[in-house]
Parts: structure tokens; sequence; C-alpha cells
């Protein structure tokens, strides 16, 4: 880590560990095998009313690795897991490694174009998915790519009643595919034979949103999950008595490790319910007393928003993270005026396997007093993070740069785009493209995503600064802030907000809330009220779409 942050351990959070630490084991696969041998009883997923146990799983991975190695499948072959936050994601995940493969994580809201751009790039042999996701999308894509087993699966499976949230669901098997209970079923009692991971073998592909350019999958390696993994558990403090609030998609980077890896790890349960709903959530984590989630702020901010969820359901979960997304230190005071536990920040990317920057539980994540960003935490075990200038040169602490990340989460690059690799690594170290800075005590603060800085007349403008203004006001639920063409400035700060049940506010009252509390070349010129402001799945707001949608006039 880096001299501030092993400072900051060593003085403040040691508790006699030593802060570099080994991997415990070789390979997520043998991180797994450890826990079915060690805990085979405990809970490792409650979906709704059911229950699997890590035998459960371990059994289940076990047929399905059979299945998948039956049909062809082999050592270093790519499956595709196109799936909702249900049971079968993680028996999939597993079963990938028993069968020597590497595992594709695909966000289940993608659609033709998406799917097959994500197929065709990662070779996929095989593709597991919804029923009705194979119906509606994959069935028209799948016969052009490599693809030739064909796994769908229902939501309803494992479930004695249906939750509301499903209400409607239909099974539609469709002619050329295979079901997974029934492929489970017919391999029941086989295990496939050892298969042995390096540290530096491909555990899955993640794609990143594409924002520069087409997706590229990053290459999540045995070793990083393994690393991560441990830094949830450890930095979290989450033990056998804890129970994970497994909120953020599974296919995402965070979901995968915050909650599946943690979940293989340590053992601990995760609460899956198919999809974020605030009152369905609420229910979920007072019915198996969730302890720990991490998740995107807007998800917080959601369930703050819902008059069903009261602290009473929410009373266990006390070991709260939100990462993916800058937080207002308004929104968090918000939450924790209301729940009783502060929400603290974690920080990383696709291409950090997460984590690289945590707050210590039983700590604060602090306010800068300049800036008023919530800081991000220090960086993990073993992660050197440097701040660096327009021409690669490391800054001093508090000025601000580029975040420079190196350490044994930080995947050695993307999936066949060797060029891309070598533009966004050197040597280990990644660059992130997020601007921040370091105060003297070695934490670490994000201003904003280098490519969303808005240059109005020469004065430089961070988004992030705008919006947290505008959580301040009583009225906004949500904001994003971009740029915008104008004749006179070039740019100018436009902000879209919108509201919490029954308040509302004029954009004139808006602007001048934040014409007060603010430099002038700063405060937006513009305020937009939408009902609901787009995000990707993991909730993270798109500042992108909204810019894009202001300036196809002009283009």
């Amino acid at each position: 880590m880096s001299a501030y942050a092993e400072r900051i351990w060593l003085a403040e959070y040691d508790d006699g560990k030593d802060p570099d630490i080994e991997h415990e084991h070789d390979s997520a696969l043998a991180m797994w095998q450890a826990t079915a041998d060690r805990a085979p009883d405990r809970p490792l997923i409650h979906y709704f009313d059911a229950t699997l146990s890590v035998a459960d799983v371990d059994r289940q991975s076990d047929a399905l690795a059979a299945a998948l190695l039956e049909r062809g499948f082999g050592t270093g072959d790519r499956l595709a897991v196109y799936l909702q936050n249900v049971p079968q994601f993680v028996i999939a995940m597993v079963a990938t490694w028993k069968a020597g493969g590497i595992m594709v994580s695909i966000n289940p809201m993608n659609k033709d174009r998406e799917l097959r751009l994500l197929l065709e790039d990662s070779g996929a042999r095989a593709l597991i998915t919804h029923e009705a996701l194979y119906g509606e999308v994959a069935a028209g894509v799948v016969p052009d790519t490599d693809v030739d087993i064909v796994i769908t699966t229902s939501e309803l499976d494992y479930l004695d009643d249906v939750p509301a949230l499903l209400e409607g669901v239909q099974r539609t098997r469709a002619e050329g595919t295979h079901d997974l209970l029934e492929l489970v079923r017919e391999h029941e009692g086989q295990r496939p034979d050892p298969v042995a991971f390096r540290p530096d073998d491909v555990a899955f592909l993640t794609y990143t949103s594409g924002t520069t350019g087409p997706p590229k999958g990053a290459m999540n390696t045995h070793g990083n999950v393994v690393f991560n993994s441990q830094t949830y558990r450890d930095w979290c403090e989450l033990g056998e008595g804890d129970v994970c609030l497994a909120v953020a998609p599974l296919f995402h980077i965070t979901g995968l490790i915050g909650h599946i890896g943690v979940g293989l790890l340590t053992p601990l349960p995760l609460v899956l319910s198919y999809r974020f709903d605030p009152g369905t959530t609420a229910d979920l984590v007072q019915r198996w007393k969730a302890t720990f989630t991490v998740a995107s702020i807007t998800v917080f901010i959601a369930l703050m928003n819902d008059r069903s969820v009261t602290p009473d359901k929410l009373a266990t979960l006390t070991k709260v993270y939100s990462g993916g997304a800058p937080v207002a230190p308004s929104v968090a005071q918000a939450w924790e005026e209301r729940f009783g536990s502060p929400i603290l920040i974690a920080y990383g990317l696709t291409e950090t396997n997460s984590p690289s920057h945590f707050t210590p539980l039983h700590n604060r994540s602090p306010v800068d007093p300049n800036s008023g960003a919530l800081s991000i935490g220090v960086p993990v075990f073993n992660t050197v993070v440097r701040i660096l200038g327009e021409d690669g040169e490391e800054l001093p602490t508090g000025e601000v740069g580029e975040l420079a990340t190196s350490g044994p989460q930080v995947v050695p690059g993307y999936w066949d785009k060797p060029e891309e690799t070598e533009h966004a690594f050197s040597a280990g170290e990644l660059r992130t493209g997020d601007v921040g800075f370091m105060d003297d005590r070695g934490w670490f603060y994000l201003v904003d995503r280098k490519k969303d800085q808005i240059n109005a007349a020469g004065y430089k403008v961070w988004p992030r600064e705008v919006e947290d203004v505008l959580y301040e006001h009583p009225a906004v639920r949500e904001a994003a802030v971009v740029g915008v063409p104008d004749e006179y400035r070039g740019e100018t700060v436009k902000a879209f907000v919108s509201f919490k049940e029954d308040a509302s506010a004029e954009p004139d009252e808006l602007v001048a809330f934040c014409k007060e509390r603010m430099a002038a070349y700063k405060y937006p010129r513009q305020v937009e009220v939408l009902a609901e402001l787009p995000k990707t799945v993991t909730g993270k707001i798109l500042r992108r779409e909204l810019r894009d949608r202001e300036r196809e006039p002009a283009g």
C-alpha cells in the first residue's frame, strides 16, 4: 500500500495483522473447495423463501460441470452467463471453473446487438440464460456465434411460492435448449476430474460499459478474485455471523466479488431477489437478518424514498458500503439519520476486480473541507495508488490528478485487445481515468471522471461538486450535471433532477439555490426536471446519455 495509507493502517486500524497479505488459495476454485470441505451445511443462498446450502451448490455445480464436459465443453472454453440475481448464477459460475472454463458475465438488460458483440468478442461456446431472455433476445443471436450449448432456466426454480415480483412469469422451454435443473438431475452424483488453476489464469471476463468505444473484456484472474474476496472479508470484518444483502447485479464486478466472491470464501449467505425493488429488498433484509451490503448510492436513495421501508426492517443492516458512483455527504447524512448506520465508501473499477480503496469499518469516510467530497477511503493491502499530472508526473499531496493503481487486484489487461491493454496499463499500473487527490493523512478523494469535466469559458467545472450542492436541496432525490453547448461560453452547466415523493421545486429556485452556494462559473444555468434519471443496471446515473441527448440537435 502507499506510505501514507500504510501509516494510517498501522497507527489507526491495526489489529495485529500484517498489512501485506498473501493469497490463501491459488485459485477461486480452490477457495470454494476449501469452503465446501469446511462448512458444507452452512446456508449459502437465500432466494425469497428458498435456501441452498454450501453442499447444495457444490453438488449441483458438480453435476452441471459434468453435463458441460459431456457436451464438449473443454479447458479454456468460455461460458456466458446472461442471468438476473438468481441462485443459478452462482451455480453456473462454480460449474464453469470445475469444467476448466472461463465465465463471461453479461448484463441481462443487454439487447440483440450488445449480446451478439459480447458473445463474438469472448468466443463463448456455451450460454446459460433465462427462458424468457432466450426467446426474446438470445434465440435470434446464438445461430450467428460460436455458441453450441444453450442452457435455459427459470426464475421460478427453487421457489415454493411465487413472490409478487415474479407474478406473471411463465415457463417457456425452447426447442434445442437444455434445462439447467434437468441437467443437474441427469448428472446427479457425478464429479468432474479435479482442475488446478494458476493464480494468473483467467477466472471470468467482465465487460466495460463501452463509454470510449466497444466494450472491452477485463480478464479477471483467479489471483484477482481470491485477493479481493479476502479484501472484502477483512476490511468489512465479515464472518460466519454475517449475511450479505446481494443487491448489486451479480454480472457486475461488485456483485461478482463483493457478493459471490466473499460468499464463497467465508462462507456467508447471499440474499437474492431476482432484481432490486425497494420494498421487496427491505422485507428480505428483515426476514434473513442481512448485516452487510455494498451497492450504488442510488439503491440507498431508493430505499430512503420508499415509505414502506421503515427503520425496523433494516435494523440488522449495519455494515453498509457504497461504491460505483460519487456519494453526496448530504445523502449519506440523511441515510444515517433515518436508519442509524453510516454509509461507508469503497472505490474500485472493473479493471481492479472491485475494490482498490476502502473506508475501514468502525471509521467514517471523512469530508474534504475544501471540495465537500466524501473520501473514497485508503488503498487496501498491498496496493499503491499514485496521483499523476497531465505529463504523467507524480503530484504531491493535495494536488488534483489522475489516479493510477497497481496491486494484486489489477487485471492483466483486456481480452484479445493488446493495443487497448497497452494504452490503459503500464507495467501493471492502471490509468483509471478518474481524477482525484490524496490528503496529508493518506485519505483519497474522487473529483470526477476526467472525460466529464466541463469547460465553461475557460473555467473548469467538475459535475460532482454541482451535484453535491443540488442534493442539499430538500426536494431533490437524484441529480446529474453535464456540459452542454453554449454560443457564448463554449460549454455551460446544465443540471437534471428528479424529486422526492410529494416534493417539488421550480427550476429557477434550484438555480438560485446553487448560485448562493457556488462560484459564479460553477452554478447551473439550466435545470431540467425528469421523472427518472437514466441509469445503468447497477444504478449509476448515465451522464453520457443526458449529454448526448443535449448535443444531438447541434450535431
